[in-house]
């Protein structure tokens, strides 16, 4: 039997999973976790790497491995390869006022037709930008820049040598200085953010690999790319409600969404992956069982014991900020509260059906530039709730189909390091059949939503 190997290296914690690589059974796995925060020093990412890896019995048997990880993340390097600073995330939403200072300075169309993409906080092109405002001493020790899968790809294989940084189109086109379409980097942005030129990863084709010892090691991927491959999406819609919420379809044809809603990254197939994001999914559910003081078990129940719309309650769940809309200092709002829906019954279902709006909102979007959406697989920590099952069709107005609990991040690397170690694209089963939930739409609870975000808008933002 050969084996290969495919990480998770998430915000909150890394997965390893081992599989069979010509029928994708699981063998074996293991998990780490990650400290909390949203700027990390990518030792614990390297230290949660070893420690999954040896949950899961080690890698002595395996024949290839890819990396998957969380887009975005800054890795600034010097010249002899040591972090400069402490990695800023995704979430990190202190370069907010960086992202506005570079859109305006091109204007929202001409990075539309740089990089598929108008930069919001969450973008890497923007950390640089505020690193060099603020620590202008930091930005000129950084000699080279990666991201989070790219760094610990290179540390997993030993490299000591800044030139044997690689990575994927598909997180490479999250960084905010890449063209997916011309597949080349852009350096006059780069050297705009940061205040000169730096070494960037080399990008590989999706099956392409390099090496570490005798196994071959695939190019990795972002974490929706590597997901949409995990969970076998091909040209199904998929909303993934983790950490962020994020809905993404795969295209033939990059997204060029000026209004900054839509970003147009690529997959890890060799196509695009336009994805609409959200900073606030799976985190608002922990909030409201914290505020309830129930479990998630209890929390899906209330939620299911009140009627759709909750009687006019709505939750506005920018709780970390937003990215879509591009609001990064929002925070959330309870609307609509009367004496006869404050019930932890009406508060529960109000918060599913905040999150489940926003993604709604999510796959509108994703419609208005083209996709058609029949069906959504859905997928995440947040998709194993009964309440998110049930009440996601109605809100979304299709049918939703939800695969079997599993590590598709860390399923989709496996299945590309497969692919890099056989060239030939694995089609490989899911591990079982997946339930599809159907439901009549709700569209009141939407509306309610839009007017209770748009009273919430005039309240919180400054005229």
């Amino acid at each position: 039997m050969t084996l290969v190997a495919g990480v998770d290296s998430s915000t909150q914690s890394c997965k390893v999973v081992i599989r069979d690589a010509s029928t994708g059974v699981l063998v074996r796995h293991g998990s780490a976790k990650h400290p909390d925060g949203t700027e990390i020093d990518p030792a614990h990412w390297e230290r949660a790497l070893h420690q999954a890896i040896a949950a899961a019995d080690g890698l002595d048997d395996v024949s290839a491995i890819s990396i998957g990880g969380q887009q975005h993340g800054a890795v600034c390097l010097d010249d002899d390869g040591n972090v400069v600073r402490n990695a800023l995330l995704w979430n990190d939403t202190r370069s907010a006022d960086a992202a506005t200072q570079l859109v305006n300075e091109l204007g929202a169309a001409a990075w539309v037709d740089a990089t598929g993409s108008v930069p919001v906080a969450s973008f890497t092109v923007t950390k640089l930008r505020w690193i060099a405002q603020h620590e202008p001493e930091n930005a000129k020790r950084t000699a080279a820049v990666c991201l989070p899968h790219d760094w610990l790809t290179w540390r997993l294989r030993g490299a000591t040598s800044l030139d044997d940084l690689v990575t994927d189109r598909s997180d490479a086109s999250g960084t905010g200085y890449f063209d997916s379409v011309t597949n080349r980097y852009r350096r006059d942005i780069l050297t705009r953010a940061l205040g000169h030129d730096a070494v960037l990863p080399r990008v590989l084709q999706p099956a392409e690999s390099v090496t570490w010892g005798s196994r071959v090691v695939g190019p990795g991927a972002g974490d929706n790319a590597a997901a949409a491959i995990g969970v076998d999406a091909r040209d199904k819609a998929v909303v993934s409600l983790g950490t962020s919420g994020t809905a993404f379809v795969r295209s033939n044809v990059s997204a060029r969404d000026v209004s900054g809603a839509v970003a147009g990254f690529a997959d890890a197939t060799g196509a695009f992956l336009p994805l609409v994001c959200t900073l606030n999914a799976a985190r608002v559910l922990d909030a409201a069982c914290a505020v309830l003081r129930v479990d998630h078990q209890t929390l899906s129940e209330l939620a299911l014991s009140a009627p759709a719309g909750a009687d006019g309650l709505v939750v506005v769940p920018y709780l970390a900020g937003e990215r879509t809309p591009n609001l990064p200092l929002a925070t959330g709002s309870v609307l609509g509260m009367t004496l006869d829906n404050t019930t932890p019954g009406h508060l529960a279902r109000a918060v599913v059906e905040g999150v489940l709006c926003g993604m709604a909102d999510a796959l509108d979007a994703l419609i208005s530039h083209g996709a058609r959406i029949d069906r959504v697989a859905l997928v995440g920590g947040a998709a194993a709730s009964v309440a998110v099952q049930r009440i996601a069709p109605a809100v979304f107005g299709v049918p939703v189909e939800v695969p079997p609990a599993g590590e598709y991040v860390a399923d989709g690397a496996a299945r590309q390091a497969a692919w890099a170690l056989t060239g030939t694209f694995p089609d490989w089963p899911l591990d079982s059949a997946s339930v599809v939930h159907e439901a009549a739409a709700t569209p009141h609870v939407r509306a309610r939503y839009v007017e209770a975000r748009a009273h919430w808008i005039t309240q919180q933002l400054p005229a």
